[in-house]
């Protein structure tokens, strides 16, 4: 007897399941002050990591040191307070970087602060519709290629700072406008600047080596810092381009908005809506890897919309989760969401409280920051294991990488996933065969026990009158086309069909098709068919597209519908 293939179905979550934040979990498990000393000293510890990421991600994006930190402190408060992730931090991530000074160059801060606010609403719309599940359908190549080019795109954007370059005009966007335009300048490299920027670089990387848990950034930059100020050092600083940080938050309002501004940043919306999913879902699926839980994908894209929203009404930039800072979350020993919440109330008391410093904050430190930033963010390693694995996967990699860099951050995630899952039809149309003329074996006696003949009945593959064909793997459009082209092929000398399914997991409504186009075809000639191992569902499938009796004929086993057309077509002669 063949084992019926059925699957277990768990209840579906309600929708207060789906979108409980985990804060509302962790509290209802019991919270003590040993939870609160953890998550606080877990949340110092981010928040010194954030403090100089914040402001050097702001200035890189084209925004302010300031916007920078309000995104962190109330981007990050909501995400933690209201997301799907026990360990998630929200701020400005570099991932935004390239998108936001596109949109910053195109349609002013304004624009920045309205895309932020339209992506907020789709976020949550997204969200709400429980579309989060599919963002884990992005292939692999795909990601590493994203990241590996905006890494790259990081690191040329800072060059102007690193070197103290002066241009002739403003800097290029474009990479291949960029990098001629900074070459011209090259005779303007200020070498004050290059030192202090090789010497925080050398700073975060011996830290890094010698006391890897201490806050090499922070400490870097603060070194930088302390030296411009003593030294008077002649290099250019927040306090010099910003005027320096206002000690207090500025109160929420809505950015200008009419019809025509909205529909020139909607593009960037769109950008900031499919990068700001991916990147959080990537960071929560991280924090799953590192404690074991599992996060809920569709209320933290409901999380970080509202960041986003709240980050845009106190005039900052995208919020999204970020991966860097969520692992120091977690390694620093967080209990929960409160963590984050935390980190966010820490960022706010730098603001109060000792905003007039970071005006000695020099730029060329804060660009050594990102530089290391986007060292760490390419994925070197895996980037070359993919470029050997297979031709597909290195040309879906490369696709994305080249794209990324010269073209546009969306256009390169759209390109990959389309060319990753193009290789995915590609190889399972590989994985889906036909065989001909197929012998079996009677299901109620053993392989050893067929009266003295061959374990197999071979009379099937011999009969002039009935053939038999066995489909296997699944039966979908990229395989229709070679799978029909067999069945078309059926002999006028046979008077029967059995098409064995009970190796096809899945059958959709392309095969469905072709197998109608058999039915007429061999009703038109007079020729017997008949399914079997269907199962429910194809049957259904396979009735909506008109394949059922007395057009064909469903049995279960194929012995016992070649038995059944044996016996018909012996009365009939």
């Amino acid at each position: 007897m063949r084992p019926s293939r059925t699957t277990a179905v768990e209840a579906a979550p309600s929708f207060v399941e789906l979108f409980t934040p985990k804060l509302v979990t962790v509290l209802r498990e019991g919270y003590s002050v040993a939870n609160l000393r953890s998550d606080a000293l877990a949340g110092l510890t981010v928040a010194i990591v954030a403090l100089p990421l914040s402001m050097a991600i702001a200035i890189a994006s084209g925004a302010t040191p300031a916007q920078g930190l309000y995104t962190a402190i109330v981007g990050g408060f909501l995400v933690s307070a209201l997301g799907g992730s026990r360990f998630q931090i929200g701020g400005p991530a570099g991932a935004f970087i390239v998108l936001v000074a596109t949109t910053a160059a195109a349609h002013g801060m304004d624009g920045v602060i309205l895309a932020t606010l339209m992506s907020g609403v789709m976020l949550v719309a997204v969200g709400l519709l429980r579309l989060g599940t599919y963002v884990k359908f992005i292939p692999y190549p795909v990601t590493v290629g994203f990241t590996a080019g905006i890494a790259v795109i990081i690191a040329a954007s800072q060059i102007k700072s690193l070197f103290g370059l002066a241009l002739a005009g403003p800097e290029p966007g474009p990479l291949i406008e960029k990098l001629p335009a900074l070459w011209k300048a090259a005779a303007t490299v200020d070498p004050v600047t290059v030192a202090l920027s090789a010497t925080t670089v050398a700073a975060i990387a011996g830290l890094k080596a010698v006391r890897p848990h201490w806050p090499g950034m922070l400490m870097a930059v603060a070194i930088a810092t302390l030296a411009t100020a003593l030294l008077d050092l002649p290099v250019a600083t927040i306090g010099s381009a910003f005027g320096g940080i206002p000690a207090s938050l500025p109160m929420p309002a809505l950015p200008q908005m009419s019809l025509a501004k909205v529909v020139a940043v909607l593009p960037s919306a769109v950008s900031f809506t499919l990068l700001g999913a991916i990147e959080s879902l990537l960071s929560a699926v991280v924090a799953d890897g590192m404690t074991g839980r599992r996060h809920r994908s569709n209320c933290e894209l409901v999380a970080q919309g509202i960041a986003n929203i709240g980050s845009a009404l106190f005039g900052g930039i995208c919020v999204t989760g970020t991966i860097a800072r969520t692992a120091t979350n977690v390694r620093a020993g967080a209990h929960g969401p409160i963590a984050g919440m935390l980190h966010a109330v820490f960022l706010l008391g730098f603001v109060l409280v000792a905003a007039p410093l970071a005006r000695f904050i020099p730029l060329a430190s804060l660009a050594a920051v990102l530089i290391v930033v986007a060292w760490n963010m390419a994925e070197k390693q895996a980037f070359a294991a993919l470029l050997k694995a297979s031709w597909g996967d290195a040309a879906v990699l490369l696709a994305t990488f080249l794209l990324t860099i010269f073209r546009d951050l969306t256009e390169g995630i759209v390109v990959g996933v389309a060319l990753g899952s193009l290789l995915f039809i590609q190889r399972m149309s590989r994985m889906t065969a036909i065989e001909t003329a197929v012998p079996f074996v009677p299901e109620d006696r053993a392989d050893t026990a067929n009266g003295g003949r061959t374990p197999y009945d071979e009379t099937v593959a011999a009969d002039p009158d009935v053939v038999v064909y066995r489909i296997s793997g699944v039966f979908f459009f990229g395989a229709a086309a070679s799978i029909g082209s067999v069945l078309d092929r059926i002999a006028d000398r046979h008077r029967a069909l059995v098409i064995d399914l009970s190796a096809v997991p899945f059958l959709d409504s392309t095969a469905a098709n072709t197998l109608e186009t058999l039915a007429h075809k061999a009703h038109r000639r007079g020729v017997r068919l008949v399914f079997t191992g269907t199962t429910h569902e194809m049957r259904q499938t396979l009735f909506a597209n008109g394949i059922k009796p007395p057009l064909a004929r469903f049995d279960r086993r194929i012995e016992d519908a070649v038995g059944k057309l044996r016996r018909r077509l012996s009365a009939r002669d």
